[in-house]
């Protein structure tokens, strides 16, 4: 089983991996639009003291084990990534790129569990309106082609720029 597991990720890498097209199950988490009518790139607070109603429940973010060391997963097990050429939490990565690196899109505020440090978690509102979390004040993506517990797209470049796992501080993860 182990070396059927083995030859199945290697044919994925060899196959294109993260050039490959987003596998059924892999979509980001749905989220609904933030309320308020802020411009895209705009950080917003994520603390419910911010907000009149019941605050929504966020995307689940962890720290796990991976060949990279730990680094973050949402809650299902799916990787989380940073693209390299995002310096600030306004999010570049739109149409065919977010396409094979869906947004970490979220319904409220994200929850840190396991390792995740809740002060360097937020949001950022996309062009569409979304709410897309960020980490250290940089947007979090999904790998559409990656199944769960699995990092394969960590130091990759894709789209222009270079797509890193990140550590519970917030810093790319070794290669």
């Amino acid at each position: 089983m182990r070396t059927t597991v083995g030859l199945l990720a290697c044919a994925v890498v060899l196959t294109g991996g993260c050039a490959g097209r987003p596998a059924t199950g892999s979509a980001p988490v749905a989220a609904s639009a933030p309320s308020s009518s802020a411009a895209a790139g705009t950080t917003i607070p994520v603390s419910p003291a911010h907000s009149a109603s019941p605050a929504k429940a966020g995307i689940v973010l962890i720290v796990a084990a991976s060949r990279y060391g730990p680094v973050l997963f949402d809650g299902s097990g799916q990787a989380i990534y940073t693209f390299g050429t995002e310096r600030t939490s306004t999010p570049a990565c739109y149409g065919d790129c977010a396409s094979a690196w869906p947004p970490v899109l979220t319904a409220g505020a994200p929850v840190a569990r396991g390792g995740v440090r809740p002060e360097l978690l937020g949001v950022t509102v996309r062009r569409d309106g979304s709410a897309q979390a960020t980490y250290r004040g940089k947007p979090l993506y999904f790998y559409a082609g990656e199944g769960k517990h699995v990092v394969l797209c960590h130091n990759v470049r894709e789209f222009g720029g270079l797509w890193l796992a990140i550590t519970e501080d917030g810093s790319p993860a070794p290669s």
